[in-house]
């Protein structure tokens, strides 16, 4: 029996497949063309600024969702594994 604590593991798959999905949509990658006007050239330069930081918050995404994960596996504890011992104070 695996030691799993669902809701970190469900929170780390969400936030892989959300990764994954800005992943995709980011895909698409801004082209310029020969003769393009300063503001087209902006323009340009301002989405793939854009997409950049798409990627790269995916990337982020992917890797915390990823180490969520595997934390969710040693999350917890068996019940009574861990028995606590009061001391007396000495008198």
């Amino acid at each position: 029996m695996v030691l799993v604590d669902k809701k970190i593991l469900a929170g780390g798959i969400v936030m892989i497949v959300v990764g994954i999905i800005v992943t995709i949509i980011s895909a698409d990658q801004p082209t310029g063309q020969a003769g393009m006007s300063e503001e087209e050239i902006i323009h340009l330069m301002i989405s793939e600024d854009q997409n950049q930081a798409y990627q790269m918050l995916s990337g982020i995404l992917i890797g915390i969702g990823f180490l969520l994960v595997l934390i969710s596996f040693g999350a917890r504890r068996k019940k009574d594994s861990v028995k606590r011992k009061e001391k007396k104070p000495a008198e």
